[in-house]
């Protein structure tokens, strides 16, 4: 468990091997619930080496001065992450003209 949204990590490791290695993290909220989209790779057994990029968005609450996992949403692929980019921005934009 971490105490604050700095420490929270996506790193898992399993039998002596990082099997989730954290790549980065943006902190998109904090407070009694913080929000955290991280970038990550998957060790892959069978290529012996990381695979490609993922990310997740994960959602934690305080409770007894510790961020505990709340929710999370798996962004399923590249394809996947340009589309909600690209939702994000069209909507944003229609905001701005407004």
């Amino acid at each position: 468990m971490s105490a604050t949204v700095e420490e929270l990590t996506v790193d898992y490791e399993e039998g002596g091997i990082l099997v989730v290695k954290e790549i980065d993290k943006v902190i998109l909220s904090k407070g009694a619930w913080a929000t955290v989209l991280f970038r990550y790779k998957q060790w892959d057994n069978k290529l012996e080496d990381y695979g490609t990029d993922k990310y997740i968005i994960r959602r934690y609450r305080k409770m007894n001065g510790e961020y505990r996992a709340q929710s999370k949403f798996n962004i399923s692929s590249p394809k996947q992450a340009r589309m909600i980019v690209d939702a994000l921005q069209t909507w944003l934009a229609e905001t701005d003209e407004a």
